[in-house]
């Protein structure tokens, strides 16, 4: 498949200088703003062409990076080449950073690095995904302790867990051979993890699909299949749900 990704940077970076001259004159809070109305619509490249003339105003704004962040996960989402979503995701990553090298107790700023390095994940290489693991729990705990009662923070702890959870003993011990030691975790840990995100908030349909999935791998079918089905039900109102219905659909197959 031909990437898209030249086409998608140029005409972000053409929409840049576009909104640069357009919006001469206006402030970084009426920019973000504008912007906002798109974040909230999840229509991310519409959110772009106000949030990063934004940025030229501001470019030290602590909040305003994570927006950005966000929009490039989205736009992530909206891609199909692998070659343009590890991209997308590359530039979450760095604006993520950079949020919480301004402010590294920020909790949002936090966040947005727990979950940007989350979407890089799935395209780096074994050795790459050790360290990076290191970062998204280190980042998830961190978002914790500033705000314990954030939701997202333990999701994304939860699925560190659930990953290592579900490494088999022979991909561990080549792993252990070959990488050093693999992280261990039970899947008792990741279900903590999600029961509480649906305690903090019970209106994400994704940590009920999670924690469906983890009882599955608990052995505790009966339960896991009434949290997917709970899941299914809820109306999408994040940019990747229908991607986590899909997988709630697949491991409700497995259970059948």
């Amino acid at each position: 498949m031909r990437s898209t990704l030249f086409p998608l940077l140029f005409s972000t970076a053409l929409t840049c200088l576009v909104s640069a001259a357009s919006f001469a004159g206006e402030t970084c809070d009426a920019l973000i703003k504008k912007g906002d109305v798109f974040y909230a619509k999840l229509q991310p490249t519409e959110a772009l062409k106000y949030y990063l003339p934004a940025e030229q105003l501001e470019p030290d704004n602590v909040p305003l990076l994570v927006r950005i962040a966000r929009q490039y996960r989205h736009l992530q989402t909206e891609c199909s080449s692998k070659s343009d979503k590890a991209r997308w995701a590359s530039m979450a990553v760095q604006y993520a950073k950079k949020a919480v090298g301004l402010a590294p107790e920020d909790p949002e700023a936090q966040l947005a690095v727990a979950v940007s390095y989350g979407k890089l994940l799935p395209f780096q290489s074994t050795k790459e995904q050790l360290t990076c693991s290191k970062a998204i729990k280190a980042a998830a705990e961190k978002t914790i302790e500033l705000n314990p009662r954030g939701d997202l923070a333990y999701q994304v702890l939860g699925r560190y867990y659930f990953t290592y959870a579900d490494v088999s003993g022979v991909k561990r011990a080549l792993g252990n051979l070959r990488y050093g030691s693999i992280p261990t975790a039970k899947f008792e840990d990741a279900a903590k993890c999600f029961e509480k995100a649906i305690e903090l908030n019970p209106n994400r349909l994704m940590h009920y699909i999670e924690l469906g999935r983890t009882y599955a791998k608990m052995n505790r079918p009966d339960e896991a299949k009434k949290l997917i089905n709970k899941g299914l039900s809820m109306p999408n109102t994040e940019k990747d749900d229908p991607e986590t219905k899909q997988m709630g659909k697949e491991v409700l197959k497995s259970l059948m």
